[in-house]
């Protein structure tokens, strides 16, 4: 039987998306059936095997689930009480959420075919199995396109929570952010897992910047202790455009997070830091992808790790400068620290220089 049976099995009995997108959903998931899931003889999964999640039967959410007002306000950061979207086991919980101006979630009965450009996979991404399975499941979409020259004067957020429920699921989350010239925004993801819920958390953020465009980018992984996730956070940088991304793994048995930007023209620059802690059994993966696409860009990168007990760490960060790429500034750095006999790291710097 085929690893992604229960993902197959789960497309059938998934509502009817809109005409165009349905199209686009079979397309993805047939790409996703013939790649199959990958395997540590794949150079980028070489220190982290995906056999436990595919042993586990985690079909596509089908029941919705939700909670009051009182337990969410206790999940909320203290003082930060901003704007936000709401999700539950996959699916946007309206009374939950405060959206503001420019912040819209589709529902994929009824998404206009206008959604189809930003949805595109970035050049690389068109095989991966995990995007393509979330293009092929997600049931809501949170987009949020900001004017030029709009600059959101206090922080948005999505919230992602997991809720236990009668057998192990998979919730498929689809974000998309994209930003005029002069656009400026601060925007907080976060994923939490609540009573030790077992389940897949499979999540996809598309950024576009335009020209001068700039987005503070804060990642909070928190899931349950049964938990697993995977991430992809795909960005695409005009001229003058900064990214600046603060990525927090803390939470899950076992999580994979992806964050690549391509730097598309002159003056566009990437911050990205990351903390990761790991304890126990946990196996936690971050690969980051910094493509230096265009002459005069920069990029700057920090990733920090704790590790005790018997967890494991995994950090792979690539830097790529193309052909016609120069005068281009680039810093990486990953410092660990383990804290038993147990705990293990694998760190790999990488860099591509084609100039």
């Amino acid at each position: 039987m085929s690893a992604l049976a229960p993902y197959l099995e789960g497309f059938k009995s998934q509502p009817q998306a809109a005409v165009w997108l349905q199209a686009l959903r079979q397309e993805s998931l047939t790409r996703a059936e013939a790649r199959g899931f990958p395997t540590t003889r794949d150079e980028a999964w070489k220190y982290t095997s995906a056999t436990l999640l595919e042993k586990r039967a985690f079909k596509p959410a089908t029941s919705t689930a939700t909670l009051d007002v009182p337990a969410l306000e206790k999940l909320l950061i203290p003082g930060l009480d901003c704007p936000r979207a709401v999700f539950v086991n996959g699916r946007f919980v309206a009374a939950l959420s405060k959206l503001p101006k420019g912040v819209r979630v589709v529902d994929a009965g009824v998404a206009d075919e206008s959604l189809r450009a930003l949805l595109k996979a970035p050049k690389g991404w068109e095989d991966d199995v995990f995007l393509n399975l979330n293009t092929a499941l997600f049931q809501d979409a949170l987009v949020v396109e900001l004017a030029p020259d709009t600059k959101l004067a206090e922080p948005f957020g999505l919230l992602h929570l997991s809720l236990p429920g009668g057998e192990p699921a998979s919730h498929h989350l689809r974000c998309v952010l994209n930003l005029g010239t002069h656009a400026q925004a601060t925007f907080l993801e976060r994923y939490v897992g609540l009573n030790e819920a077992k389940h897949f958390t499979n999540s996809a953020v598309q950024v576009h910047l335009g020209p001068s465009a700039q987005l503070t980018h804060v990642r909070l992984q928190d899931e349950s202790p049964q938990g697993y996730h995977v991430g992809r956070v795909l960005v695409q940088q005009a001229a003058d455009s900064r990214y600046l991304s603060h990525n927090i793994q803390t939470g899950g048995l076992w999580a994979r997070l992806d964050i690549a930007t391509d730097l598309d023209a002159p003056g566009a620059s990437a911050e990205l830091d990351g903390l990761y802690t790991v304890n126990g059994r946990q196996h936690i993966d971050n690969h980051t992808h910094i493509n230096h696409l265009a002459h005069h860009t920069l990029s700057r990168e920090l990733y920090r790790g704790v590790l005790d007990g018997h967890g494991r760490a995994v950090f792979n960060g690539k830097v790529l400068v193309a052909k016609h790429a120069a005068k281009i500034d680039s810093s990486q750095a990953n410092h660990n620290l383990l804290l038993s006999k147990g705990a293990e790291i694998d760190t790999k710097p990488e860099l591509e220089i084609y100039a």
